[in-house]
């Protein structure tokens, strides 16, 4: 068993008496790819936001690698190792690939001429190279993606939240960043990312959080999520869970295999 790099206890908090997140507990362990998912407004992105710091919670306590991190603004949090990327992603439109890049390696590195050469490495890993002398503003939407990811990578992170860094890909993209994020991993940086993306939850993801209306409903590894009876329902809606369960079923009418009396040619 792998210790917890990151640990969120009971955490909750509302927005005018709606109640975004309820008594979510959960872990992620040293250099796992931990997914989380769940519905649109399942407060994903609010747990993401109290975890870095961009949010304080009403309830509940956030620890990083055994320190709590509770009342810290996100630039410490981030010096600590946890970083995060953002699911709209804005990056400093009039200036160049490598100048948004550096922007992350700055926090680490004074100097100007390190942190570009930090930002110039970085670009190299997420296939930006090439890229580096244009504007941010002129990048593709996955030029763009690629970009938050590499600012944020550029803060030398042991923990990097992932918001939606998939969102707005087509299939290609997406599986041309699927072994971005794998190798970001097998490097040595523990993930958590949230993610809509089956395909990539599915090829990436060791463990999996689900989270619906406010409220952790599941955990597990992904085949054991994907068949849960409560995820099901939460994405699909009440009544489906027992409606697939019955078309599993050999002797259920229109299950495969199952004949329903008529002729056939």
């Amino acid at each position: 068993m792998k210790p917890a790099i990151l640990e969120a206890r009971n955490l909750a908090i509302s927005f005018g008496g709606l109640k975004a997140v309820a008594d979510v507990s959960l872990t992620v362990a040293a250099g796992s790819l931990t997914a989380l998912i769940g519905p649109n407004g399942a407060g994903k992105s609010t747990l993401f936001a109290m975890i870095s710091g961009f949010l304080a919670p009403d309830a509940g306590t956030v620890h990083f690698d055994g320190r709590l991190l509770s009342g810290l603004p996100p630039y410490a949090i981030c010096r600590l190792g946890l970083a995060r990327t953002f699911q709209i992603v804005q990056p400093f439109a009039a200036q160049t690939v490598r100048e948004n890049i550096a922007v992350g390696s700055h926090l680490h590195e004074p100097r100007r001429r390190q942190a570009l050469a930090l930002a110039d490495a970085v670009a190299e890993r997420l296939g930006l190279a090439g890229e580096l002398d244009k504007p941010a503003g002129s990048l593709t939407t996955a030029g763009r993606k690629r970009l938050e990811l590499a600012r944020a990578l550029a803060t030398r992170p042991r923990l990097l939240l992932l918001d939606e860094v998939l969102a707005g890909l087509n299939p290609q993209e997406v599986a041309g960043m699927i072994p971005v994020i794998r190798g970001i991993c097998d490097e040595g940086v523990t993930v958590l990312m949230i993610e809509h993306v089956m395909q990539a939850v599915m090829n990436l993801a060791e463990d999996i959080w689900v989270l619906a209306n406010g409220c952790l409903i599941a955990h597990g590894g992904p085949q054991q999520v994907t068949r849960d009876g409560a995820v099901i329902e939460a994405y699909l809606g009440k009544g489906m869970a027992a409606r697939l369960a019955a078309l599993d079923e050999p002797d259920a009418p229109g299950a495969p295999g199952k004949s329903d009396g008529a002729a056939h040619d």
